[in-house]
């Protein structure tokens, strides 16, 4: 068997996420048909990141299994070819070694979350981002993210379907970046829980808003409790930015 790994970017709107299911249209399956049209094989796409319904991805990883050998530039234009006029595109193909693994061999999953600041209403990039019409304090959610940082209980950044058997997530890295009316959170770690960062962007909202204060952060940590924290971001403002092996 031969083995590749893909690079891919989506626009995650209008898919139910990347996972194949029985309701909608996925990433996966959307890739797996592209594929099969491609080699006349039936394959088994296995993605790094199970993104929800509406989330992108600037450089998912995934892999899958040929019996027959392609060229890298045809497998890449090919699916491309096969995808159109869906909104997903192959960036790059790789072959690797049989132990490679898209899911697990992975040591850090980079996130980024997309905010407009301003009063106006957003014409373009509509559902690429969070417009929030309200001045958000970019320095006191700048310090905020930084008490997300290390290892904690994050019971209270987790869904009521996550179905992780631990809370307990080692954040690498937590921060917030501000260029005029645009906010960019960027959070990095292994792995996350499921809506881990879009309520943990939703609580760093909340102080940018003076709702809650930075230190309230740690607080809402070590008190585990969903309902301390601030909502879950809208989907459509996260994306996937990349994987490192």
């Amino acid at each position: 068997m031969h083995k590749y790994k893909l690079i891919i970017e989506y626009d995650g709107n209008n898919f139910v996420g990347w996972q194949r299911q029985d309701n909608g249209i996925s990433i996966q399956s959307s890739i797996e048909k592209a594929i099969k049209k491609l080699s006349n094989e039936d394959i088994t796409l296995i993605g790094a990141g199970r993104t929800d319904s509406g989330v992108h991805a600037k450089g998912q990883v995934a892999h899958f299994e040929l019996a027959n050998e392609f060229p890298i530039d045809r497998i890449r234009d090919g699916i491309n070819q096969h995808l159109r006029p869906q909104p997903i595109a192959v960036l790059n193909v790789e072959k690797v070694v049989n132990d490679f693994h898209a899911r697990f061999s992975a040591r850090q999953r980079i996130y980024q979350y997309s905010i407009i600041n301003r009063r106006p209403p957003l014409t373009f990039q509509r559902q690429l981002t969070w417009v929030i019409y309200k001045k958000l304090d970019i320095e006191k959610m700048k310090e905020a993210a930084t008490f997300f940082n290390g290892k904690h209980d994050f019971n209270a950044f987790r869904s009521i379907d996550c179905q992780s058997s631990t809370s307990i997530k080692t954040v690498d890295h937590c921060s917030v970046v501000n260029n005029q009316e645009s906010i960019t959170i960027q959070v990095a770690a292994k792995s996350f829980l499921h809506s881990q960062v879009r309520i943990m962007v939703g609580t760093l909202v909340s102080v940018g808003a003076g709702k809650i204060q930075p230190l309230d952060i740690k607080k809402i940590i070590e008190m585990k409790d969903r309902d301390k924290a601030g909502v879950t971001a809208p989907a459509h403002g996260l994306y996937l930015k990349e994987v490192i092996y």
